[in-house]
């Protein structure tokens, strides 16, 4: 059916006298007046109606306005704007979380974790600050430490050397609010106190320090140093803890570092080889050193003791001389003899007269002084066997001994009577 059937919209009769149903879209006028009278009967107006008049004619009724009803709409529409307002107020605080609530801008209160309310805005906010993450800050690379970052890598050590240094600054947050209103940008405060420190301490430290044995040192001096511009300045944050990932000298100068190294190494060494040769070298001359002079005051102290006691002892006998030379004269003579044949084996006598040549074995005689000598075999002559030279300890005589014995006294006698 086109728009311009004149039945459309319409109910009535055909030319043929039959009812037809209606095949076009509702009747607006009348779902208007419909709802009209629904919303009149809601906010007190009693009736309804089509109004006055005959709607036959196809014309639109009049419209009924009832300002009852626009006041009605608007206060619920306000309401309902307030409800949502005053609802935008409530907001969560997880476990890990602080809240902070601002009131037209300006710092007002921190909440605890929870379901929390405050007045919506415009007239206070809030901000949820993360406390208990762990935050990660990478100094001299991104990532990994294969991306460098140089400029801030590189340091200059108290010995004038170059090294490239990455490191990593873990920390937390202590107080939200110095963290989000004390500072503008907190973490690129860490960032630079980091740096700071690190060169602070660096720049005093040697570089065979920094590469080996102080790596572990300084990491811990660095967080101590970072935390104490931190509190300086305010920010909230708390180190946790300064790992050195790495520490070399620069790319272009490794080789050269390298070979200097070894030759570190190298005179290392030959120091400790020098060093242990020493220490085997000195004590042993120290110790002969020591041995020389020792036997050399032993030395010196029995001559000067043995010529004291020659001394007193050529005193004494002088004294017992001016007493008694004669017999002074004989002791000594005699102590003399002792001394002398005392570090004597063999002794050969010359029998005064006889023309023998005695022989005396006396090492033997001293051996067999403490037993029978042994007896001299039948038939053998001593004195022969003594001119000849060939014959043994063991065959002389005891007699032959006595004799040469009596021989030598009865000489030592006359002599001492021709002295007289």
């Amino acid at each position: 059916m086109s728009l311009n059937d004149p039945q459309w919209g319409n109910r009535g009769n055909d030319n043929g006298g039959g009812k037809r149903p209606n095949q076009g879209p509702p009747d607006l006028e009348e779902l208007w007046r419909d709802l009209n009278q629904r919303l009149s009967g809601m906010f007190g107006k009693k009736g309804g109606g089509r109004g006055n008049g005959d709607n036959s004619g196809g014309g639109l009724p009049p419209v009924d306005f009832n300002p009852k009803f626009l006041g009605g709409g608007i206060g619920l529409l306000i309401a309902v704007v307030i409800l949502v307002w005053l609802a935008s107020g409530f907001y969560i605080v997880d476990a890990s979380q602080r809240g902070l609530v601002l009131q037209f801008g300006r710092y007002k209160e921190s909440t605890d974790s929870g379901l929390r309310w405050r007045l919506p805005y415009p007239i206070q906010s809030h901000e949820l600050v993360n406390i208990s993450g762990v935050r990660t800050l990478e100094v001299g690379y991104r990532g990994s430490e294969k991306n460098k970052v140089l400029k801030e890598a590189l340091m200059l050590t108290d010995d004038e050397n170059i090294i490239n240094i990455q490191f990593a600054v873990q920390y937390i947050l202590k107080d939200p609010v110095d963290y989000v209103f004390n500072n503008r940008g907190p973490d690129e405060s860490v960032m630079q106190a980091a740096e700071t420190a690190i060169r602070e301490i660096v720049g005093k430290s040697k570089m065979d320090f920094v590469l080996y044995e102080g790596r572990e040192q300084i990491a811990v001096k660095a967080a101590e140093l970072m935390q104490e511009i931190l509190d300086r300045y305010k920010t909230g944050i708390l180190i946790s803890k300064v790992t050195m990932q790495n520490a070399q000298p620069p790319e272009q100068v490794q080789a050269a570092f390298d070979d200097a190294v070894k030759a570190g190494q190298d005179r290392e060494r030959q120091k400790n080889e020098g060093q242990a040769y020493a220490n085997d070298v000195i004590p042993k001359a120290r110790g002969t050193a020591a041995r020389l002079l020792q036997e050399a005051d032993g030395y010196r102290q029995r001559l000067i003791a043995t010529a004291e006691g020659d001394a007193n002892r050529f005193r004494q006998l002088n004294a017992e001389y001016a007493k008694a030379p004669e017999v002074t004269r004989n002791r000594l003579y005699l102590e003399t003899m002792q001394q002398v044949y005392t570090n004597t084996t063999k002794v050969m006598i010359d029998a005064k007269g006889q023309g023998n040549l005695l022989y005396l074995p006396l090492d033997k005689l001293m051996q067999a002084a403490g037993g029978v000598l042994p007896q001299t075999g039948a038939g053998t002559d001593p004195a022969a066997s003594a001119r000849s030279g060939g014959a043994a300890p063991g065959d002389l005589l005891p007699q032959t001994m006595d004799r040469a014995d009596t021989r030598s006294r009865d000489a030592l006698r006359s002599r001492d009577r021709e002295a007289r």
